[in-house]
């Protein structure tokens, strides 16, 4: 009897769900990896439509390369210095023990002098690679989905870039001009020990750099172990930090400074801990290190003092010997350090690359035209969409809002309000039908030319921690001063604005929080105003008011909706009862639709949310 091979549904989610683990695993793994990240950063060091790039690029390589020329050389004068002072004979006598001094002074001056020259012609390079990246990135997280941002947190967000970048600069700096020059020098330091002396003498010198690369390599790794955990550590204490920042009016009402301050020491204990173990770890590498270079040194030295004892070497030879040694032991020692540093730079990098490589959500299809509006109708057709393929919000939503129409949308709360406004500015896509605007697919067009017809008054206007004019002026590049006052003076809030000490030069703090509710409101309307968009939305725009204020926000923002398509995402159904046309949501489904006069006589579900909410008002 044939056994049955047939995989049940909950068997077969959880071998995609783990397959997809292991995918997502493998990837982060490949992020982390060198070659992923030099991969990545090499076009912005080797741009193909920049020769000027190029060229600073290869003088800074020539430069480089005659200094470490210079840099193995200078040992050779002084040897020749020193023999010559002990009253040897030696090749460059006729230069004197004092002109051999002097060369040697003059040849470290070269090498220094080298050594700046390349990094003053590569600083350039390295700065632009530096700012292009940063763009790049900056660019791709706006471009990244409000699904995306929602699940991630500011505070981990930034602190992952700031550690990318910092990453990349140091990547620059030292890869290039210490990791590849050591290489050089070791090499060259290399064939003249043997020239000179013996192949023993090389030996002894690749067996030291050899130990001291597995010994460095080796232990590095596992400090890398530990980095990744103190930068979890370091991420989750910054989000916690920036969350209760952002959230400090929440933090105050509750009275929760104290709880506040507790899980933020929490979360800095566990990154001291981290930071301990870091710093051992980094104890025992740096005696280990010590240890190999000491004892290749002393083993070097012994050989060099036997051959001056036996007459075969010169004082001279056991003073450039000790030259070299010094020479190597020096930057073998900052590659160690260097090496732990871009290892760890490459495991900074390589999550701000995870960013770069997350794809977005809602992109332009390739060639897409502008939407062009001829009137400002606004469509939707059969449209069905969830945030979870399992909880759909809205099934089969048709309405159409006609140019220069007023269109309210009410409904209780998670009847899928506010998810229309979403889907119309194309924060999501929907899953399916279409919402058109003059008969024009949103996902047809480009976003930026969408965005640039539809102007959005939110139920909390957020402003930047910058002045009144410069919030006003966001909503138009380039808008001149007397534009930004007839915005003001429209949203009902010039005059407000100049009876300030400071006019339009207030700062209104983070998130606006110098002003209050519906002056923040009316900064937020007179912006769409200067946006002057042809279609508004209005989502819960005056909810969070008090009556007064409502009643004053609502005349300006019946002025604003003048000439405009309107549609308006409503709670209070007391704002919206001037509408041309009210729709009913019902669990994501359009249950009602007609004139606020008529929805009461019908006497169904809009006359019990107007019966409802005037009775609590009454209360």
């Amino acid at each position: 009897m044939a056994a049955d091979t047939t995989q049940s549904p909950s068997t077969a989610s959880e071998a995609a769900a783990s397959q997809r683990n292991t995918a997502a695993a493998m990837a982060e793994e490949e992020r982390q990896s060198g070659f992923f990240v030099l991969r990545k950063v090499a076009p912005y060091l080797w741009p193909a439509n920049m020769p000027w790039v190029r060229r600073r690029v290869l003088l800074a390589m020539i430069a480089l390369f005659v200094s470490k020329l210079i840099s193995v050389a200078t040992p050779l004068f002084y040897r020749d210095a020193v023999d010559a002072l002990a009253g040897e004979g030696v090749p460059m006598v006729a230069l004197g023990a004092i002109g051999l001094t002097i060369a040697y002074g003059m040849a470290r001056l070269m090498t220094v002098g080298f050594q700046q020259l390349r990094d003053a012609i590569f600083a350039r390079v390295g700065q632009r690679a530096l700012r292009m990246l940063a763009l790049e990135t900056f660019e791709h997280i706006h471009r990244l989905s409000m699904r995306y941002h929602i699940t991630r947190k500011t505070g981990g967000l930034s602190r992952i870039i700031e550690r990318g970048v910092k990453g990349v600069e140091f990547l620059l700096r030292f890869l290039l001009f210490n990791i590849g020059p050591l290489i050089l020098e070791l090499l060259m330091i290399g064939a003249i020990l043997t020239i000179l002396f013996d192949w023993s003498y090389l030996l002894v010198v690749a067996v030291t750099i050899g130990l001291y690369v597995w010994f460095t390599f080796s232990i590095t790794e596992w400090r890398v172990r530990q980095r990744r955990q103190m930068n979890e550590a370091d991420t989750d204490a910054n989000q916690k930090a920036i969350d209760s920042l952002l959230n400090y009016e929440t933090v105050k009402y509750f009275g929760a400074e104290a709880r506040e301050a507790d899980r933020y020491d929490s979360a800095m204990a566990g990154y001291e801990d981290a930071a301990i173990k870091t710093s051992l770890s980094l104890a025992f590498l740096n005696f280990g290190q010590s240890l190999i270079i000491t004892a290749g040194l002393v083993g070097v030295m012994v050989m060099a003092a036997i051959g001056v004892q036996n007459g075969t070497l010169t004082v001279g030879d056991f003073v450039m010997v000790n030259a070299y040694m010094v020479q190597i032991t020096v930057p073998l020692n900052f590659l160690g350090t260097v090496y732990r540093e871009i290892r760890q730079a490459l495991v900074d990098m390589g999550q701000m690359f995870g960013l770069l490589e997350q794809p977005a959500e809602i992109t332009d299809k390739p060639d897409a035209p502008d939407l062009k509006v001829s009137g400002g109708q606004v469509t939707l057709e059969n449209v069905h969409f969830g945030y979870d393929p399992e909880r759909m919000i809205l099934k089969g939503i048709s309405l159409e809002a006609k140019p220069g129409e007023t269109v309210a949308i009410v409904g209780s709360t998670g009847s899928g309000k506010s998810t229309i406004g979403r889907l119309l500015f194309r924060f999501y896509d929907v899953d399916s039908g279409a919402l058109k605007i003059d008969g024009q697919d949103v996902r047809d067009v480009t976003q930026l030319s969408l965005h640039q017809a539809i102007g959005v008054v939110p139920q909390d206007t957020v402003l930047f921690n910058d002045t009144i004019g410069y919030n006003i002026a966001y909503g138009k590049d380039g808008a001149t001063q007397s534009e930004i006052e007839a915005a003001a003076k429209d949203a009902q809030i010039h005059d407000f604005i100049k009876s300030l000490p400071d006019g339009y030069n207030t700062t209104v703090g983070e998130r606006g929080l110098k002003l209050s509710g519906g002056e923040k409101q009316r900064v937020g309307i007179a912006r769409t105003l200067l946006k002057n968009p042809p279609i508004l939305l209005l989502d819960e725009a005056t909810s969070a008011l008090d009556s007064e204020t409502e009643s004053d926000i609502q005349d300006a923002l019946m002025r604003a909706g003048e000439g405009r398509t309107v549609l308006t995402i409503a709670h209070r159904l007391s704002t919206i009862a001037d509408a041309d046309r009210i729709v009913v949501l019902e669990k994501g489904e359009i249950v009602e639709q007609g004139r606020h006069e008529a929805l009461l006589a019908k006497d169904g579900r809009y006359a019990q949310l107007w019966h409802r909410q005037q009775a609590e008002d009454a209360t």
